[in-house]
């Protein structure tokens, strides 16, 4: 952290005028007079110190800032350099995107044209090849042009060849038709009785699959009834378990009171249990039956001492 001018320059003249004191003799004292001229002469040295520090420090202050100017003054012609430099960079760029894509334009192009010339020579050999072979039928068909003619004159409703060629192509086109007819006709009657026949199969296969069906129903009807008959016998069966079990639980139930009302009687005390609470009833008769089996127990071994005392 930087200390302020005029605080150093305080410190400073305390510390010389400090150094001063201690170089003085204590046994010669100026007088107050000349102490005051001496104190006036140091605080006129430490304010004429002070001015030149201060012009030193304004000289320094200047030439920094001069060069922190001259310093951003470089910068931003260096920023305007990057900046042209970068603009350089883009068209140079852009020139050659221009260029390439014209050079591959130009390359499509002639493809394009190169692929036109070689569609279009074919397409021409072609043309020279269809004219070359509609010759050669001229040349094949000029007997029966000969022959049309020969019949043209035996035929006077017809005036010209093309009329002629006209009806027999229509009486070709009609005969065609009803060949065509008569066998769709035929291919319909065709499917018709194979659709018959294998609506006959059908029919005999479902009657015979149905009869199976039938009689697979009546087996499974017949195992139903039996298995019926077995299980009603069955639930009768555990009905009377359960009756007899029902029966000897609650004969055992009652056995249990009543040997629980005997321990109570025994005991002297009113039962603290609930009459439905056999398991407590068992419980409390078991620990009476282990207690009376200690007692016996003590007895037993009590019983042999006695003759020996």
């Amino acid at each position: 952290m930087a200390v302020p001018w005029e605080k150093y320059f305080r410190l400073a003249l305390q510390e010389k005028l400090s150094t001063k004191i201690q170089g003085w003799n204590v046994d010669h004292v100026p007088p107050p007079l000349l102490r005051l001229l001496e104190k006036r002469q140091e605080l006129v040295d430490a304010d004429q110190g002070l001015q030149a520090q201060k012009e030193v420090f304004q000289t320094m202050k200047a030439s920094l800032k001069q060069r922190w100017e001259q310093l951003e003054q470089k910068e931003q012609e260096l920023k305007g350099s990057f900046v042209r430099f970068e603009k350089f960079l883009q068209d140079a760029e852009a020139r050659r995107s221009r260029a390439l894509r014209r050079a591959a334009e130009e390359r499509q192009l002639a493809g394009r044209r190169e692929a036109e010339a070689l569609r279009l020579r074919a397409q021409l050999e072609e043309l020279q090849r269809e004219r070359a072979r509609l010759q050669r039928r001229l040349w094949h068909l000029e007997p029966c042009a000969r022959l049309l003619g020969q019949v043209l004159e035996q035929l006077p409703e017809f005036q010209e060849v093309p009329e002629l060629v006209a009806r027999f192509d229509c009486l070709a086109d009609t005969q065609a038709a009803l060949r065509l007819t008569e066998r769709q006709r035929l291919a319909e009657l065709g499917e018709a009785r194979a659709r018959l026949q294998r609506l006959r199969d059908a029919w005999q296969d479902e009657l015979l699959r149905q009869g199976q069906r039938r009689a697979q129903l009546l087996e499974q009807l017949e195992a139903a009834r039996e298995r019926t008959l077995h299980w009603e016998s069955k639930c009768i069966q555990i009905q009377n378990t359960a009756a007899e079990k029902t029966l000897l639980l609650g004969r055992t139930r009652m056995a249990a009171l009543n040997l629980f009302q005997l321990v109570c009687q025994h005991q002297r005390r009113p039962p603290a249990l609930d009459i439905e609470d056999t398991e407590g009833h068992l419980e409390q008769v078991k620990l009476f039956i282990l207690d009376l089996s200690t007692m016996l127990a003590g007895l037993h071994q009590a019983k042999p001492s006695i003759p020996a005392s």
